[in-house]
């Protein structure tokens, strides 16, 4: 299977070329905005990748990028939910319309199917009863969660219009390896590296906003089944299926690396939704139960990556 994916050199994206080389039958094409993005993963796993470089826009060659391409992996967005409500119309711009331009080349290169990972967060919004299922309205007080919405709504018409095949994954907190510690995204891996640095941790509001957190791999795991899966639906969330407040996790970090943490607490943010975690169980009835490692193992995992990667 030729397998190209988008935004390959981001966190999720090397660990998903990690998990899709492991089947011998694919050929993976890794697509990012510079090459630079790949120099800390191993030769063992580059050797086996193809890595274009590209910006993700709509100048794009997306035709050329597509030719001999069976499935597209789209992980690309160039804003996080954090900052995206500072400039909406040109963040709309370069994920929107792009990917309007990436589907065209898709249907005029009858790509089968097309992978996209949206947001189990930011497209419920905040007045919403969780567990959250993927019928849950949808309200999103970002424009991050408003542009992952938007493609979701273009795939469903590319679909009906010309029969391109989709899979959507609203995908929660992933954590863990290749994840970078810079506070941007992931409490969990930016708590455990400045924790192991003995660092101050910013905590927005009071640490009792709930997340739901799930380790990378396991995440990859699920995502993979739902991309080569058939069944009635396109749509899955994907976590761990429960909370965690910033509070407990702040613990649990202290607990499994027995370090004291120095925390500073800032003024709560308007994007940041107050509670958030997923229901799985659509994805569990088709696939399976998820066999999740325990936050705790998760963070220590977490934390042996980061110790090699930044030499702590």
């Amino acid at each position: 299977m030729n397998i190209i994916l988008f935004g390959a050199g981001g966190f999720i994206g090397k660990n998903l070329a990690v998990k899709l080389i492991k089947d011998l039958k694919n050929n993976i094409t890794a697509v990012d905005k510079s090459k630079y993005f790949f120099e800390d993963m191993d030769e063992s796993v580059l050797e086996k990748i193809e890595i274009k470089e590209d910006a993700f826009a709509e100048t794009s060659d997306f035709d050329n990028l597509l030719q001999g391409q069976d499935i597209v992996y789209h992980l690309i967005s160039s804003t996080v939910p954090g900052t995206s409500n500072q400039s909406v119309a040109e963040e709309l711009k370069a994920n929107v319309i792009a990917t309007v331009y990436l589907l065209e080349a898709c249907v005029r290169r009858k790509i089968k199917r097309v992978v996209f990972f949206s947001s189990g967060g930011t497209v419920y919004g905040k007045n919403i009863h969780c567990p959250i299922k993927e019928e849950s309205q949808t309200y999103p007080i970002c424009s991050y969660g408003l542009q992952k919405i938007s493609i979701e709504k273009l795939l469903y018409m590319y679909q009906y219009m010309y029969g391109l095949d989709y899979r959507i994954i609203r995908l929660s907190n992933p954590y863990g390896p290749y994840q970078r510690p810079n506070g941007i995204l992931g409490a969990v891996t930016t708590f455990t590296y400045r924790a192991l640095k003995k660092e101050k941790i910013i905590v927005y509001g009071d640490g009792l906003v709930v997340r739901d957190f799930i380790y990378i791999s396991d995440a990859i795991e699920a995502v993979v089944k739902v991309a080569e899966g058939e069944n009635e639906y396109s749509l899955f969330n994907i976590g761990c299926g429960y909370g965690t407040s910033i509070k407990q996790l702040l613990e649990t970090i202290h607990l499994v690396l027995d370090v004291e943490l120095k925390v500073g607490y800032e003024p709560s943010r308007k994007v940041d939704v107050p509670i958030n975690y997923l229901d799985i169980s659509r994805y569990e009835r088709y696939y399976g139960k998820l066999n999740l490692i325990s936050l705790s193992e998760g963070i220590y995992k977490t934390s042996l990556f980061l110790k090699k990667q930044y030499n702590l």
